[in-house]
């Protein structure tokens, strides 16, 4: 069997992505890696982020398996011509999620939940570093536009929208898509990570990711792909996502331990105010 494209979104280690190049050498005529924009140099050396920004992530595991599979793929380009396409998304969501900074083993609901009930929700750091998200669908204009340009062979793409809030505004979004007060509560990006590991929470994609502010520039994508466009902003996406999630209960799982962390943590903030 040959292809015109192999789509790879499931490899999370050189071990994935070996196995896919003994597969698919000599038989596809594209392979595009679903890499990472964690992957870029955390913190970046600039807010501004292109397909040249350096790959470098102390912080998080993840991104760092990601940047060793981009390094043995383009190897492998460069030495034998294996038609490679990277691609780069950021922080992605569809109708079924909502993307936030943190959340606990059973997903976004429990926070969508602290909002309903007038609770304080934890935001990261001040909330005043700035994010992207993209709505899936946008994503997929421009993934589905780099399939068989030759020109997008050995090439690396990052695909996100261009809208950039912070994510105080992406909570507010939440909130009015709720129709709710918002009750944020601003803890360091630090503690969180500290706190989070002493609990059992994963949260190295907060330090490695989400709290420091960058700006994607798709100007590259546009030039294979014109009609890549925000046709989702987020206070559309998450309206979509909430007029689905809210109307089925499968997606509405609790998670008390992480609601349980949130109270500890609010209260353990609160006492060493009254320290200072």
């Amino acid at each position: 069997m040959t292809f015109d494209a192999v789509c790879e979104f499931i490899g999370f280690t050189v071990e994935d992505v070996s196995r896919d190049y003994r597969l698919f050498k000599g038989r596809t005529r594209q392979y595009m890696y679903t890499s990472s924009a964690s992957a870029y140099n955390t913190p970046p050396a600039h807010y501004r982020i292109t397909e040249g920004t350096a790959l470098a992530n102390p912080y998080w595991e993840y991104s760092r398996n990601k940047i060793a599979c981009e390094e043995f793929l383009m190897g492998k380009y460069r030495a034998e011509g294996f038609p490679v396409t990277i691609v780069r998304p950021s922080h992605t969501y569809d109708e079924k999620h909502i993307p936030l900074g943190i959340h606990g083993k059973k997903g976004f609901w429990q926070i969508i939940k602290r909002m309903l009930d007038g609770k304080p929700v934890i935001i990261h750091g001040d909330g005043s570093s700035l994010w992207t998200v993209t709505f899936n669908t946008d994503f997929a204009v421009g993934y589905t536009g780099l399939m068989g340009k030759r020109q997008a062979i050995g090439e690396a793409f990052q695909i996100t929208n261009d809208e950039t809030l912070t994510w105080n505004q992406i909570y507010q979004a939440v909130a009015d898509a709720l129709g709710v007060k918002l009750s944020a509560y601003h803890v360091s990006s630090d503690f969180l990570t500290a706190a989070g590991a002493a609990r059992g929470f994963d949260f190295d994609g907060l330090l490695g990711d989400k709290a420091v502010s960058v700006v994607f520039d798709n100007t590259k994508l546009k030039t294979l792909v014109p009609e890549m466009a925000t046709r989702v902003p987020f206070h559309r996406g998450v309206r979509i996502a909430l007029g689905y999630i809210l109307t089925h209960p499968e997606c509405q799982v609790e998670d008390p331990e992480f609601d349980a962390f949130c109270d500890r943590v609010i209260a353990a903030q609160e006492q060493a105010k009254k320290l200072v």
